[in-house]
This record gives C-alpha cells, sequence and structure tokens, in this order.
C-alpha cells in the first residue's frame, strides 16, 4: 500500500508541527525535550511540579516507542520517510495502534483537557493547538468540524477521530481536523 498525496500532506503536517519541533528535518530526543518545554510552559507546571515530571516521563516514553518503531537505521532520528513508513503500515490495520502512539494520543487528549472534565471543547483544543503554530481561529474552526458542532468531544470520540486522521484518505473525515488545521 502507498500512501496518497491527501494522507502524505496531513502526516508531513504533524511531522513538521507538532513533532519536528527544532525544524531540522528530522524528529530525535531534542525535539521531545523543546516540547516539553513547550507543553510545560503552556500549562504552568514549573520544574518541581509532578504534571513537570509526568510530562517529562510520558513524553520521554513516546519518544522512545516512536524511536523504536520508526527509526529502522537505528541513527537516533526519525526521517521524513522513516515517519511515513510507519503510518503506512499503521493505515493497513489501524486496529493495532502501538503503546507509544496510544501513550501518545491520551496524552494530547490529557493536555487538552484543561479543565479535567473528560472532554475538551473548542477553548481547550484551540490553546493547545495554536500553542504549536496555527492559528487559533483556524484551530477553533477544526475543532467545529472535528466535532461536527458539538460543544465537546470525550475520549472515546477522540481516539476514533485519532485513528481516522492517520488512516483516512477521505478529505471529508471529521478526524482530519484533529491537529487544528482545516484543509490539506
Amino acid at each position: 500500500m502507498s500512501i496518497s498525496e491527501f494522507r502524505q500532506k496531513k502526516l508531513l503536517y504533524v511531522f513538521n508541527v507538532f513533532f519536528d519541533v527544532n525544524q531540522s528535518g528530522e524528529i530525535d530526543q531534542k525535539d521531545f525535550e523543546l516540547a516539553i518545554e513547550k507543553v510545560c510552559k503552556l500549562r504552568g507546571w514549573p520544574a518541581g511540579n509532578p504534571k513537570n515530571a509526568e510530562t517529562h516521563e510520558n513524553m520521554l516514553k513516546i519518544w522512545e516507542g516512536l524511536r523504536s518503531m520508526a527509526d529502522k537505521d537505528n541513527d537516533g532520528q526519525v526521517s521524513v520517510e522513516e515517519w511515513c513508513k510507519m503510518w503506512d503500515e499503521y493505515a493497513r490495520d489501524p486496529n493495532s495502534v502501538l503503546d507509544w502512539q496510544l501513550r501518545y494520543m491520551n496524552f494530547m487528549f490529557d493536555l487538552e483537557d484543561a479543565s479535567n472534565d473528560g472532554s475538551i471543547d473548542a477553548e481547550e483544543f484551540s490553546i493547545v493547538c495554536s500553542s504549536y503554530g496555527p492559528d487559533k481561529n483556524e484551530c477553533q474552526e477544526a475543532f467545529r468540524k472535528m466535532s461536527k458542532g458539538a460543544e465537546e468531544v470525550d475520549r472515546d470520540q477522540f481516539a476514533v477521530l485519532w485513528r481516522e486522521y492517520f488512516s483516512s484518505d477521505d478529505p471529508g473525515a471529521p478526524g482530519n481536523f484533529i491537529f487544528g488545521r482545516t484543509g490539506f
């Protein structure tokens, strides 16, 4: 199975905006360290705060899982080619979510659920997504599209949208908007 141009655009968007934080063209541990700093600053979790420590632990486990799954040449970096190949394999069986992918999905949901009420709303969603660079208004529109107009999205709905983002070739699929962008 080869990746369609549409899916490749989605995969590259997530690679470039959410993973390759230092814009080096590859994902490595430094990107995760920078993301940890960004997340902790966004949420006001200084060093010594339990949420800061939890974020460090979770993100480094996500990095190790991603590296072990995608870094086929064992150079400590995940290239664009390795990233796309990994997601192409996932699309063949989107129900076979790997531990690091599940951990990252849950991490993103928990990060977006600032109120800790078990669901995310447009404001919570757009604050997190826009902190990575996308326009906040576009993020709010993306939320409306992914939630199909509902006020909130719960964890189970988020999981369905997540799988859809990484496996669907349908440009109208609600999961396409889970990372705050309205078009590819």
